[in-house]
Parts: structure tokens; C-alpha cells; sequence
């Protein structure tokens, strides 16, 4: 089950079903089932207080994933900065949803086991996320 939350933030999501059915896809076509899949969309200032207290991390970002996944059941917290969202979108010239949906499936693609230390490592990720992006058209 895919929920939706919001912290600080008046951001309102579109599409919420579409979007739990190809995150449901996404996981499907990678031999997972979706589990429990928190999406908690907040500003700036919250996820920097989630990274440092949690992290140990003292930086903005645009998606912290608590991974809880057990076999093949996925499952996890995405924080989603939705401010971060937005300046990555005018930074790449991309709309804004279509970053949002990418974020959102790289938090996924983490859960999946994916990661995105390497060079190569972030090739396979964005390669994995131009492809689900292709398929949220497709839902």
C-alpha cells in the first residue's frame, strides 16, 4: 500500500492513484511486490532537520529513503522536499511533475536495492529511472 503524507508544506499532490499503480509497475517489474510504502512530501528545512538528526547529515536534499524492506516485499519512508523538487525542475528544465516522478521512483529503485554511489552505479539508476519515467504514461 502506497500512502501519501505532508509535512510543512502546502503542496498538493495530482494523480495519486496513477501514481500508487505505477509505483505498483515499477516494483512488479523489477520481481517485487509492494508493501507499505510511506510518500511524506515536506519543505526544505524539514528533511534537512530528518537528515541531520537521522543521517547525520548536515545538507539539503530532494529524497531521504528509510528502507524497511523484507525479501521481496517492499517497503520504506520517502521524504520528498518538494522545494528541492522544484529547483532541481528549473535547474534540468524539466517540469516540475516529471521531476517529482523521477525522485519519487529513485527512492523506489533505492528500496529495489539499486544504489547510486559509483559512477556506474548512477548511470544504471538513471537508466532505470528514464524507463519507469517512460512507463507513467502507460498507467
Amino acid at each position: 500500500m502506497v500512502a501519501f503524507y505532508f509535512q510543512d508544506t502546502d503542496f498538493k499532490l495530482k494523480h495519486k492513484t496513477r501514481i500508487k499503480n505505477w509505483l505498483k509497475l515499477v516494483a512488479e517489474s523489477e520481481i517485487f511486490v509492494l508493501s507499505d510504502i510511506s510518500v511524506i512530501f515536506c519543505s526544505d528545512n524539514y528533511i534537512l532537520d530528518i537528515n541531520q538528526r537521522f543521517l547525520g547529515h548536515d545538507y539539503f536534499t530532494d529524497i531521504i529513503t528509510f528502507d524497511y524492506t523484507e525479501g521481496d516485499r517492499i517497503s520504506g519512508d520517502l521524504f520528498v522536499s518538494v522545494d528541492s523538487v522544484r529547483e532541481n525542475a528549473a535547474e534540468y528544465g524539466t517540469e516540475f511533475e516529471d521531476e517529482l516522478h523521477r525522485v519519487i521512483v529513485h527512492g523506489i529503485l533505492h528500496l529495489i536495492g539499486y544504489d547510486d554511489h559509483t559512477d556506474e552505479d548512477v548511470k544504471v539508476m538513471r537508466s532505470k529511472e528514464d524507463y519507469y519515467l517512460s512507463l507513467f504514461e502507460l498507467v
